[in-house]
């Protein structure tokens, strides 16, 4: 699902774009996608485009007379920029927004529909998307504690509640958490002050990092490979390869659709984490420390 800083580049890349232009037609390709009936969608044709903001992880476009079409992409939406004359929109478009200078398309993989486009009126309305979570950004590091104590959740978990901070979400929590050095089921109120500071530091700096990077590519051209696993990147994703920090084995935790990648070495003092999976199946051969996990990887040796 595109985070923080891939939705902060689409506003970027859009800015150059349909700032200030008048959306001159809205299609809904596929019906499902248009979660909203009042407003109807015509209502925001012949608008200019005079804000675009970040809701969480959606985009949202302002138009005169206070109109605001929101795009959740989820999982496996993207958005995609044609030039006029440019080839026909594809089975995977949902709808197409038609500007002067080009359309901006929205475009979902797979069989799974979940993307989705809201028309609202006015900033209350739109505010009511609005998961809740706070921007790190606008936090002081006390009200960034105070923000993921209110439960006794783990750090992977409470990084990616949408309730409680904004935009972050599975890939740039592992990085987050690498980068803090610090395990991704260590539960919230049994963190340090010292921790606090590690971690408080960490999700600015990984966050500012990866939005300065992807801002930088999407002023030159339009974002078109937006995805959770970039070249960069310290261990999401890189499951089984070698940590940049110390060279241990990155490791992994699934859950349904969900994996969190982790350092044993850097971040849980080589300690392997069970895989809800896997740990069922092997149950007392599940190996607890990275030289137990290295042993039955390794090869036998040949009987004599």
């Amino acid at each position: 699902m595109p985070e923080l800083p891939d939705i902060a580049a689409y506003i970027t890349a859009l800015e150059a774009r349909i700032l200030d232009q008048p959306l001159e037609r809205a299609s809904i390709a596929k019906p499902f996608v248009l979660r909203t009936a009042q407003p109807p969608i015509s209502e925001v044709e012949g608008r200019k485009v005079r804000a675009l903001r970040r809701l969480g992880k959606r985009v949202a476009i302002g138009l005169d007379g206070g109109y605001w079409i929101v795009l959740h992409l989820m999982i496996a939406g993207r958005l995609r920029w044609r030039l006029p004359g440019s080839a026909a929109a594809s089975r995977a478009t949902l709808a197409v927004f038609d500007f002067p200078n080009g359309s901006l398309e929205l475009t979902e993989a797979g069989a799974k529909r979940r993307a989705s486009i809201h028309v609202v009126r006015g900033d209350e309305t739109l505010a009511a998307l609005d998961p809740g979570g706070v921007d790190v950004f606008d936090l002081t590091i006390r009200e960034f504690r105070t923000a993921l104590v209110a439960e006794n959740r783990t750090l992977k978990r409470a990084l990616t509640d949408p309730r409680i901070l904004s935009g972050i979400g599975n890939a740039y929590s592992d990085e987050i958490l690498h980068a803090a050095k610090l395990s991704p089921v260590l539960l919230t109120r049994k963190l340090d002050a010292e921790q606090w500071q590690r971690l408080f530091a960490a999700t600015r700096e990984t966050l500012t990092l990866w939005s300065d990077r992807l801002a930088t590519e999407a002023r030159e051209a339009f974002p078109t490979k937006v995805t959770a696993f970039r070249e960069g990147m310290v261990v999401h994703g890189r499951y089984g390869k070698p940590c940049p920090r110390c060279g241990a084995t990155v490791q992994r935790i699934r859950y349904a659709d969900n994996e969190t990648n982790y350092c044993p070495q850097c971040q849980t003092g080589g300690r392997v984490l069970a895989d809800r999976a896997l740990s069922r199946l092997l149950k007392n051969d599940w190996p607890r420390t990275l030289e137990e996990l290295e042993a039955l990887h390794a090869p036998r040796e040949q009987a004599t």
